[in-house]
């Protein structure tokens, strides 16, 4: 057990049943009255995201997780699979576990969150940046630069995002996966 002092972002806690990932945090020392914690968790489970007020000194249960290194390798009807790529073990994780897994392509090394009491997957973590072909996207207007003006390109693993206008068809782009929007073109 520990208090809510030691509450920081990415930390794992078990609440209402439910192992929850905090996402912001904030505390709040008022003029009048105690001290609390504003917080915005994150189901690792069922990846709802809820806001909670904790008073200060409440105490709170810490779920001890584990990284592993895996590597995507396909996705069917039943969900996505992964291998350890330590063991060559295969793991099946369902989609609602996986944020933004339209940027998922084959071959994507990715960091999985375990519960290290239970040895069951929690969710998966994409990198911060992923690398991705442009297959589709209208072609450019020609002097249309006076502002930002973004179009809608489709990737290679089929999903749209917003890319400035100088991007054609073939070019490599970097994606930011926690938001899915557009960072750089990559210099081949």
């Amino acid at each position: 057990m520990a208090n809510t002092s030691e509450i920081r972002n990415g930390l794992c806690i078990n609440y209402n049943n439910d192992v929850y990932t905090v996402v912001e945090f904030l505390h709040v020392k008022p003029g009048k009255g105690p001290a609390f914690v504003r917080t915005k968790l994150k189901s690792l489970t069922k990846g709802k995201v809820i806001d909670n007020t904790f008073p200060a000194g409440h105490k709170i249960d810490i779920v001890r997780v584990e990284r592993r290194k895996f590597q995507f390798l396909y996705s069917d009807d039943s969900g996505f699979h992964f291998m350890d790529n330590d063991t060559y073990e295969q793991v099946m994780i369902q989609k609602e576990m996986i944020d933004r897994s339209d940027l998922l392509k084959e071959g994507e090394h990715v960091e999985m969150l375990y519960h290290a009491e239970q040895n069951i997957p929690l969710t998966i973590e994409l990198p911060q940046y992923i690398e991705l072909k442009v297959t589709y996207t209208e072609p450019g207007v020609r002097g249309d630069t006076a502002t930002n003006v973004t179009k809608p390109a489709t990737v290679e693993t089929g999903a749209e995002i917003k890319v400035p206008i100088f991007i054609n068809e073939g070019d490599v782009i970097k994606v930011d996966s926690s938001s899915g929007s557009y960072v750089e073109r990559v210099k081949s």
